[in-house]
């Protein structure tokens, strides 16, 4: 009989690259890769649609997505995590002098209000600087991947015909999250921004989760050992990779590898463990800034948000 062949999708990194190059395979079906330029467009696919078998996904869409009843459970494998203190940038001339200074003010979000930098970057605001998010007007520039989401009445569209970048530069909104702007009178809110998400790893255990792996429920209840099967085959490509990376065999390493790096030196610690176990605290700051957010409207727990035959996965 064929292998089974599940089409899926995960941009080629660092420490995916075995099962893209096929060093590393699973055991009871066969990646059938589909490349999806750029990456969140098949996160769109995939909660509109349920395109694709597997699935790379930004771990707040999921969230919302699985609030909103789609059809497809993580599992805890956390291919990106990074730090969101440098997301937000504000107008130099706007008087913002403290994160404090935002409250009362309309602040850009890149994209949708449940895109997973905008949460962490909000995140960091309000439990590092004690910002109170609900006293700020969050401006979208886009829409969100869950159609059926509804945002908080503080979170407003852009104007028609404007551009979020311009907006900051001229001081009509007095900063944004998640958008590059080259302009002498836009900077970064929080000095040293790279510096102060170290520190705050170093002091608190803060390292953001960007994105896990997503699976149609269908597929999991009709292959019971898929779960676990999908679990393993990334753990060993990125025991492959940290290997790489502790011993500098890495010829050309990118930014993410750099992090990775650092938080390895920092925590004296694999930099990108899965699992539940070892993420328990990124993944509780997670849920309880999506509820704080209104992202979700009711408390879930971690356990819920994964395939139950990975919740004790570790690797």
């Amino acid at each position: 009989m064929a292998q089974l062949k599940l089409k899926t999708v995960t941009r080629t990194q660092g420490n995916n690259q075995a099962l893209k190059n096929g060093t590393v395979k699973p055991q009871t079906f066969d990646f059938d890769f589909e490349e999806v330029n750029p990456l969140i467009d098949a996160f769109r696919r995939m909660v509109r649609g349920l395109e694709f078998d597997i699935c790379e996904m930004a771990m707040t869409t999921y969230i919302c997505a699985r609030a909103h009843g789609k059809s497809m459970t993580a599992l805890p494998i956390f291919l990106v995590r990074a730090f969101h203190h440098g997301a937000i940038v504000i107008n130099s001339k706007a008087g913002i002098n403290t994160p404090k200074d935002l409250e009362g003010k309309r602040v850009g979000v890149n994209r949708g209000y449940t895109v997973t930098t905008g949460l962490w970057a909000r995140s960091v605001l309000h439990h590092q600087y004690g910002v109170d998010l609900n006293k700020i007007t969050w401006v979208l520039s886009g829409d969100e991947h869950v159609a059926e989401y509804r945002p908080p009445a503080n979170v407003v569209p852009i104007e028609k015909g404007k551009k979020m970048a311009d907006m900051v530069i001229s001081g009509e909104l007095v900063g944004a999250i998640g958008v590059d702007i080259d302009h002498p009178d836009v900077k970064p809110l929080i000095p040293n921004a790279e510096q102060a998400g170290y520190d705050a790893l170093r002091k608190l255990g803060h390292y953001p989760i960007n994105h896990a792996v997503v699976v149609k429920d269908e597929l999991l209840r009709a292959h019971p050992n898929l779960g676990p099967d999908i679990f393993n085959a990334f753990a060993e490509a990125k025991r492959l990779y940290v290997e790489r990376l502790k011993s500098g065999e890495i010829e050309k390493p990118t930014a993410a590898d750099e992090v990775h790096r650092r938080v390895m030196e920092i925590t004296g610690k694999d930099p990108l463990p899965y699992g539940i176990a070892p993420n328990r605290q990124a993944l509780e700051e997670l849920t309880q800034s999506a509820l704080e957010q209104k992202i979700i409207t009711r408390a879930v727990t971690v356990e819920e948000l994964f395939a139950p035959n990975t919740i004790g996965l570790v690797a």
